[in-house]
C-alpha cells in the first residue's frame, strides 16, 4: 500500500496533518508513505520514523513549472491512495490528475469533482466547534476508524543533544512572533510578564531568525535580561520543539508553536487575542490552558484569521489580557 498525504499551506498546519500519517501508520504498518509539503518546512518531518519520503514544491520560484514536475513524479509513484488535507486549486490538480487508485480531498477544493471521495468540510465556530485533527481525520475514516490520533514530531538524538545544555531547572520558554498582528501578543505585554516571572525561572525566547530582533527586544528590557535568553533563529523547528518537552511552561501565541507543543505532548498556555480556540485550532498536550480577555468584546473575533492591524485601533483583546492570568498556569 502506498499513500500520499498533501499539506502543502503553513507550519502549524503541516504539523497538524501528522496526526494522519500516525494513524496511517498504526493501521497500515507495512505502507509506504510519503509527505508532500512546501520548501521551507520540510525540516519539520525529518528523522520521521512513518515517513518512506518527504516531497518538496517549490512555490517561490518557478512555481508552475515545478508543480508540473511534482506531477510528473507522483503519477509514477502510482499511489494507492492520494489524501488531499489542503482546499486549493494547485494541491487539487495534483490529487486530480495524479493516477492515484483513490483521490480524497475535501469538497471545497475546487477540484474535488475529480476527486473519488469527496470529505465535508465543515468550518468549526462557537456553536459547533470541530478540531483541525478531527477534520482532517474525516479524510481516512472510511478505511481506519472514528479516533482521533494526535499530530506528532521527532526530534532526533542530535536535535535533543543541541539543546540539552539549555535545559537547567527550572525554565520556561515564549514564542513572541506571530506571522499576523491580531494574533500576537504585543511587545510591551510580554516584557511586562517576564518581568513579573519568578526569579529562579530562565526564560527562553523562540521563534525564526525574522524574530530575532523582538526577541532582542524583550530580552534586554529594563531588569530582565539575566533571567531571558534569546534563542530566536538559533535553533530549528525540532530542536525548538525538544527544548519545549522539557520545559515547565510553553507561553505561545495562536500560532506554529502552539502546534510543536501539541507534537511532543510539552505543557503549553496559549495566548489569544483576536482569534478564539473555537476556531478549531487549539492546543492538544494534556497539559494545556487557553489565556484571552476576560471583557466580552463586541469585536472579537474581527475574523477566522488574524489582520495585519486591528480594525478598530485599540487591540483590547490583546490588552485586556492580565499577567495575572499567565501567570497562573505557571
Amino acid at each position: 500500500m502506498k499513500f500520499l498525504v498533501i499539506q502543502t499551506a503553513f507550519i502549524g498546519d503541516v504539523v497538524l496533518a501528522t496526526g494522519i500519517v500516525e494513524k496511517l501508520h498504526r493501521f497500515f504498518p507495512e505502507a509506504q508513505i510519503d509527505f508532500l509539503v512546501r520548501k521551507g518546512n520540510e525540516g519539520l518531518l525529518q528523522n520521521h520514523p512513518y515517513l518512506h519520503e518527504v516531497l518538496i514544491w517549490d512555490k517561490k520560484s518557478g512555481k508552475l513549472k515545478n508543480l508540473w514536475k511534482l506531477l510528473q513524479l507522483i503519477r509514477k509513484r502510482r499511489y494507492d491512495k492520494v489524501i488531499n488535507v489542503q482546499r486549493f486549486a494547485a494541491t487539487g490538480i495534483l490529487t486530480a490528475f495524479s493516477g492515484a487508485k483513490e483521490k480524497i480531498g475535501f469538497d471545497k477544493n475546487p477540484l474535488s469533482w475529480l476527486f473519488d471521495k469527496k470529505i465535508k468540510h465543515v468550518i468549526s465556530d462557537v456553536n459547533h466547534p470541530i478540531h483541525e485533527v478531527d477534520r482532517n481525520n474525516e479524510l481516512i475514516r472510511e478505511f481506519t476508524n472514528g479516533e482521533v490520533v494526535n499530530p506528532h514530531l521527532y526530534p532526533s538524538s542530535q536535535d535533543t543533544a543541541k539543546v540539552q545544555p539549555y535545559i537547567k531547572r527550572p525554565y520556561i520558554t515564549i514564542s513572541p512572533a506571530s506571522v499576523w498582528f491580531t494574533k500576537q501578543f504585543p511587545k510591551d505585554k510580554w516584557i511586562g510578564f517576564a518581568k513579573e516571572v519568578p526569579a529562579n525561572y530562565t526564560i527562553y525566547l523562540l521563534g525564526a531568525p525574522g524574530d530575532t530582533a523582538l526577541g532582542e527586544e524583550i530580552r534586554t528590557a529594563a531588569g530582565i535580561a539575566a533571567n531571558v535568553v534569546n534563542l530566536c533563529g538559533q535553533l530549528s523547528f525540532l530542536q525548538s520543539a525538544a527544548l519545549m518537552k522539557e520545559a515547565d511552561m510553553n507561553y505561545v501565541n495562536d500560532s506554529a508553536p502552539m502546534h510543536f507543543a501539541s507534537s511532543v505532548n510539552a505543557p503549553v498556555t496559549a495566548v489569544y487575542c483576536s482569534t478564539l480556540p473555537s476556531f478549531g485550532f487549539g492546543p492538544l498536550s494534556d497539559k494545556r490552558f487557553i489565556v484571552e480577555v476576560q471583557e466580552p468584546l463586541s469585536c472579537r473575533p474581527c475574523g477566522l484569521h488574524g489582520r495585519p492591524t486591528c480594525p478598530l485601533g485599540h487591540f483590547k483583546c490583546a490588552y485586556g489580557i492580565t499577567n495575572e492570568q499567565l501567570l497562573n498556569s505557571l
